[in-house]
């Protein structure tokens, strides 16, 4: 079993099912001192070490299998590595983006598919626009 920390697209419940089956949404939670942002050549979420910042999320239980799959999506360890950090104890793992490349913008479908995971955690959206507006300059 375990922990993991989802602040994009893996907010979304249902992809988040047909990802990992087994796979049980606990709570909304806050990672404290980073900050959500949008880079590489897809605009995929990222998140990076931000004194007095906030990342909004959601906390699963994922199996090991369930995690190989995930591996698989956020195209570990080229995109992404995995990052641990405790809440309330628990070693929770997250994924995060080893080079910090140029931000740029989420597609509107990916967008729509973090907005619907906001909803369905019960997120604020305004932590989501705020974490946008230093992309609004830029095209895609």
């Amino acid at each position: 079993m375990i922990y993991y920390f989802a602040y994009g697209s893996n907010l979304h419940h249902l992809q988040m099912k047909r990802r990992c089956p087994n796979c049980q949404f606990i709570k909304k939670i806050i990672l404290h001192n980073y900050d959500l942002t949008f880079r590489s050549k897809y605009g995929a979420a990222d998140i990076e070490k931000k004194d007095g910042k906030k990342v909004y999320g959601a906390l699963y239980i994922i199996s090991k299998s369930a995690e190989k799959k995930l591996d698989i999506y956020e195209e570990y360890p080229t995109l992404y590595k995995k990052m641990f950090f405790k809440y309330q104890g628990k070693k929770v793992m997250t994924y995060i983006m080893p080079k910090k490349t140029k931000l740029v913008p989420p597609t509107t479908r990916y967008l729509n598919i973090i907005k619907q995971g906001y909803k369905d955690c019960k997120l604020n959206l305004k932590s989501l626009n705020a974490a946008l507006q230093p992309l609004k300059h830029l095209q895609r």
